[in-house]
């Protein structure tokens, strides 16, 4: 079957059955036709043109108007058809016309369908644009949703009244993308969740776009939020922990220097060199509130305060032990018969070693702080989705040498105090040093590897917990013993009882 050819048949029909019903077209008229199969013979086509205009053959009507009469009032046909061109020679003669041209200039609209053929002759095409759309119970629409009007400009045929439904992938919400299954037609595809740091705030998007450095996607991945900032801050629970012990080991300090200054002049405080104890005591006071400098937002000045702080107040800290723990060896010494070490390390030599071992320390924080200070910087390094704002050490030469230094003191003054161990028990002071000693490099030990693997907000914190660690136990293992005597023993608080005391065992 010929469909175009049964296109143009179809056009007749509704032509003449139009013109038929139209009171303003051919009033008074009524057309008729009869449509034959030549099967592309020029002699059949001729027969039949024939038998029409002799009236041989009733024309299909609705009425009988063409039975009364066989005269046919014109021919219609294409002027580039071989029948139609031979049909309209032969009943040329008759005085019955046939119509080319004047079909092309029809054009009329009925019932808002206009009727018009182009210069060929073909009836102009119209079409309506149908999606098919599959219902949820299995059954299918047939939904309008533009058409085809081959009279408009060019460019302009088709019009869509609304967008079609794919009835192969549904759309892509925001937070996602479209990935084209291989193989499937191009609306068969599939819903890709954005990676991470990236979003889409479009339906049926093809890419994900990537978040800002500073930015992160929400839960949804259809919007970029900023990444919250972490550091150890003073309203949550570990700052307020650490704070709490800070000011605590203060207070421990300083009621301990009270205690030492109202018995400043009992026998077990004026041998422990009590000069070198206030000194200790202060310098404890200075640690414990360093610790302090490591809890809130970082900022220029605190990054240079902090790290400077604690290297200064601990080095100041470990001179004082170190110069108590030389006195004990210079005074066993002094003893002997012949010996008059100590006007060689008396009070003068004793504040000028703390000072010389304490400048050293401001020397090395002074270079660290003209060639690389430490700086506030955005750690976006550890999480992806938080922003670290942590203390650079600029120099990590600086930090490992203000380090360094604290641990070489600390190590000298421990090997000193372990042999002076087995003195008499009046200077029995080296033994609790050497203890606390012990817990001080432990500490400052395992503080390495817990400070290079801790991340964010909790290297500060491990680094305030060594502090605060270090300090408990100087000031526990040097002072308490020495305040419960003087507090809770006060008769063992006297000259004979220290100078008559039987010597311990050795550590």
């Amino acid at each position: 079957m010929d469909f175009r050819e049964l296109r143009f048949a179809r056009a007749l029909q509704f032509t003449v059955q139009e013109i038929n019903n139209s009171s303003d077209l051919l009033p008074g008229i009524t057309l008729g036709y009869h449509i034959y199969d030549s099967c592309a013979s020029v002699p059949m086509a001729i027969k039949v043109a024939l038998q029409l205009a002799n009236g041989l053959d009733l024309v299909f009507n609705d009425t009988d108007s063409c039975a009364k009469s066989a005269a046919v009032p014109a021919l219609v046909g294409d002027s580039a058809s071989t029948p139609a061109v031979t049909i309209s020679r032969l009943l040329g003669p008759l005085g019955i016309p046939q119509v080319f041209d004047q079909l092309k200039r029809v054009n009329f609209t009925k019932n808002n369908y206009s009727v018009s053929f182009d210069t060929n002759g073909d009836p102009v095409a119209a079409y309506e644009l149908v999606n098919w759309q599959l219902q949820g119970d299995g059954s299918v629409d047939f939904v309008t949703v533009g058409q085809y009007d081959a009279s408009q400009p060019k460019g302009q045929e088709f019009s869509l009244s609304k967008v079609p439904v794919s009835v192969c992938s549904e759309s892509c919400p925001p937070g996602t993308r479209k990935a084209v299954k291989k193989g499937r037609p191009v609306c068969c595809y599939d819903c890709i969740n954005c990676a991470d740091g990236e979003i889409s705030n479009e339906t049926d998007s093809l890419d994900c776009h990537k978040c800002l450095p500073e930015y992160w996607p929400n839960n949804e991945k259809d919007k970029c939020l900023p990444k919250p900032v972490e550091f150890l801050s003073w309203d949550e629970i570990l700052g307020i922990i650490l704070a709490a012990f800070s000011v605590a080991g203060s207070l421990v300090a300083l009621s301990i220097t009270l205690v030492f200054y109202k018995n400043r002049a009992s026998p077990i405080v004026r041998a422990n060199n009590s000069e070198l104890s206030f000194l200790l005591l202060f310098s404890l006071t200075l640690c414990f509130l360093c610790s302090l400098t490591f809890i809130g937002r970082p900022t220029e000045w605190s990054c240079m305060l902090r790290h400077t702080a604690f290297g200064i107040t601990f080095v100041l800290c470990i001179s004082c032990v170190l110069g108590k723990t030389l006195v004990v060896l210079m005074a066993f010494k002094a003893t002997l018969p012949g010996n008059n070490v100590m006007k060689w390390f008396g009070p003068p030599q004793q504040r000028l070693s703390v000072f010389v071992f304490t400048l050293v320390q401001v020397l090395i924080c002074v270079l660290w702080l003209n060639v690389s200070p430490p700086f506030p910087f955005n750690n976006m390094q550890h999480f992806k989705e938080k922003i670290i704002l942590e203390c650079s050490l600029g120099s990590a030469i600086g930090f490992w040498a203000v380090l360094g230094y604290i641990g070489l003191l600390a190590f000298l003054c421990f090997v000193l105090a372990f042999l002076a161990r087995k003195l008499p028990d009046n200077f029995n002071e080296a033994k609790f040093i050497t203890f606390s000693m012990l817990i001080f490099c432990a500490v400052w030990i395992t503080f390495i590897p817990a400070y290079v693997s801790s991340p964010g907000k909790f290297t500060v914190a491990v680094e305030i917990f060594a502090i605060l660690a270090s300090s408990f136990g100087l000031i526990l293992c040097i002072f308490a013993p020495k305040c419960f005597i003087i507090v809770f023993r006060p008769e063992q608080n006297t000259k004979k009882h220290l100078m008559g005391k039987v010597p311990t065992k050795a550590l």
